[in-house]
């Protein structure tokens, strides 16, 4: 048995429903000109948002290797660089990390901290940095504070 839904004597309407290309394009378009307009404003937010993030980690981090320094008398080291803070040196005598909470995570881009010591641009301490998509580098020696 097959129920149908039209009146028994009215035409039936192939088009019902449907839309024309016309209407599709026109939608698309709509659709194409909002994203033009909101993309780069998510976009900005989000590399704004891993700078800022960047920053505090750096500003973390370097909390973490004033409190190692305080203890041993001087930063990491060569090889030991930021392993120094989770992990005891042999040649820490006074260690008293671990010095972070948790271990220590990648930059925002997803690339390591770098950490040299005695540094280029703080050459009686450390520089910490790390560097976005587009190369522009965010170390202890320019980040806000």
């Amino acid at each position: 048995m097959r129920i149908s839904y039209r009146k028994a004597n009215s035409p039936a309407r192939p088009n019902q429903g449907a839309f024309t290309l016309v209407e599709m394009l026109l939608v698309l378009t709509i659709l194409a000109i909002l994203a033009s307009i909101v993309l780069p404003k998510m976009t900005g937010n989000t590399e704004r948002a891993r700078v800022t993030a960047a920053q505090t980690q750096i500003a973390n981090l370097g909390t973490a290797l004033g409190a190692y320094e305080v203890d041993n008398g001087n930063y990491p080291r060569g090889r030991e660089g930021l392993q120094a803070l989770m992990v005891k040196p042999r040649d820490a005598i006074n260690w008293h990390g671990p010095y972070m909470e948790k271990d220590i995570v990648s930059d925002p881009w997803g690339h390591p901290y770098l950490y040299e010591c005695p540094g280029r641009h703080n050459p009686s301490g450390y520089d910490l940095s790390a560097t976005d998509k587009d190369g522009n580098v965010y170390g202890n020696w320019n980040v806000k504070k």
